[in-house]
């Protein structure tokens, strides 16, 4: 028999008391959802991505661990941008994008809720004291205080002689095993295939629509920012076929554009109907009357583009949707105009079309000059006219070689998704915008490699993490094991 002293056992009842409700954690971790939500990452669409399926994750935890006779969890590895620019004293592993957001990542592996958010507050250095603030079972803060930062440490022979598990074992154990793909889709399959066949209607309405929405106003394409569930993208759907009845003389501009659902309401920079999914039929029926002159402003949008690559020695100017912030078309041509303007008074020294072939995009948010991989360049509109001539002379063969490369990766690239597709008979495989060339060819070379019956008829798509989304899509990392 181990004796255990008395005061170790009445803490341990004080601990497992101490408990947040669902509504108090949400109240708790607002500052958190503040510093990190994907709204504030327009400029950013990369940390907005992370960000934006990094809290998917986190919310299909906090709802399992609320879900009663909950026990058996798996360590949950999350990575979020953080707005904020203040040195982290965590010992979580953290870094800077290129932006200058600080990207922090840790692994959840509490098992009740008011630890998950001391957890996740603490991780991204954010304040826990509003949390003593909370209704925690009416236990004096003093206590809770005394508790949070000091967990029990039981003796191992506890649990030899009870025959309970040690927690700190079965997490060291969860660490130790590494996740495989194979393993995966060994717990994950059924849960997709049953997803997936619940959201087939859906996703057979969802074309319908698509097809007679495109059809009927001479659409080029019907697109979305975001990765919306297929019911929500089937409501923004049937919105825009009620405006097309009520008001079908608004809508005799669009032959030939590309309609786009997001977050805002315009023309984007990349010549697309934007329409912002919070947004009232009034605002919408406003857009579509505006696209005349939406049309007079690309033009000229469209001239200037040409002006800077008069000047530039030929050099392209491109806007690429997947890499850029999302701008309107008057934000563009303000970014376009004040750069155009700057190089026109500098009058550097362009041999003409000595650089055609060649592309670069505009960045508003950089101060120095850099060559992407995928071959273009990426000039900030700060910058000095002096120091690009230099950095375009001295990266103008590299960036050709990359520009090259590319347009055999895209081939190749194509070719194995299509391979893949056929292989594993995935009814589709597709990416995330996050997911380069490179990483997508090494990820279809690798699958390819393996017997993967699991995939028979899914939706495949390729990102950074293990998912399943709420319409069964299987979401692998590229780099899986």
């Amino acid at each position: 028999f181990v004796r255990l002293p008395l005061d170790k056992i009445l803490l341990q009842c004080v601990l497992q008391s101490r408990t947040l409700s669902g509504a108090d954690a949400i109240n708790a971790l607002r500052p958190f959802y503040f510093a990190v939500h994907p709204d504030f990452f327009g400029q950013h669409p990369k940390e907005r991505e992370v960000n934006e399926n990094s809290l998917k994750r986190l919310n299909g935890y906090l709802e399992n661990l609320q879900k009663p006779g909950f026990r058996s969890f798996k360590p949950t590895q999350l990575t979020f941008y953080v707005r904020e620019r203040e040195p982290n004293s965590s010992n979580v592993q953290e870094s800077f994008s290129a932006s200058g957001f600080r990207a922090v990542s840790f692994t959840l592996h509490t098992r009740d809720l008011l630890s998950t958010v001391l957890d996740i507050l603490n991780s991204c250095s954010l304040s826990t004291e509003h949390v003593q603030s909370l209704n925690v079972n009416s236990h004096p803060q003093k206590e809770a205080k005394s508790t949070v930062n000091r967990p029990i440490k039981w003796d191992k022979t506890y649990y030899s002689f009870t025959g309970f598990k040690d927690p700190e074992e079965d997490l060291e154990q969860a660490q130790r095993v590494e996740t495989t793909l194979l393993s995966w889709l060994d717990d994950n399959e059924a849960s997709a295939v049953k997803k997936l066949k619940k959201s087939l209607p859906l996703r057979k309405e969802l074309e319908r629509l698509k097809i007679e929405l495109s059809h009927e106003l001479q659409l080029s394409d019907i697109r979305w920012q975001r990765s919306w569930g297929i019911a929500h993208r089937c409501s923004q759907l049937h919105s825009l076929g009620r405006l097309v009845q009520q008001r079908p003389e608004v809508l005799e501009n669009v032959k030939g554009h590309t309609v786009v659902f997001t977050d805002r309401s315009g023309m984007s920079a990349a010549g697309h109907i934007m329409l912002g999914t919070m947004d009232v039929h009034h605002h919408w029926t406003k857009i579509f009357e505006r696209l005349p002159s939406y049309y007079k402003l690309q033009k000229r949008l469209l001239l200037l583009e040409d002006r800077i690559s008069q000047l530039l020695g030929g050099i392209q100017v491109i806007y690429i949707e997947e890499l850029q912030p999302l701008l309107t078309l008057e934000e563009y041509f303000e970014t376009l105009n004040s750069f155009y303007n700057k190089l026109r008074d500098s009058r550097l020294p362009f041999h003409p079309r000595s650089l055609r072939g060649l592309q670069m995009i505009l960045e508003s948010d950089r101060y120095a000059p850099s060559l992407h991989e995928l071959g273009h360049f990426m000039i900030p509109t700060v910058c000095d006219p002096a120091a690009l001539q230099w950095f375009i002379f001295a990266k103008a063969q590299e960036a050709r070689e990359n520009l090259k490369r590319k347009a055999e990766m895209m081939i190749t690239e194509k070719e194995l998704i299509n391979t893949s597709t056929e292989r594993f008979s995935l009814d589709r495989l597709y990416k995330e915008p996050s997911v380069s060339s490179a990483q997508m060819i090494d990820c279809c070379k690798r699958l390819l490699e393996e017997s993967l019956p699991y995939l028979q008829g899914m939706h495949l798509c390729i990102s950074h993490f293990y998912s399943v989304l709420q319409d069964g899509d299987l979401c692998i990392p590229w780099n899986w094991k």
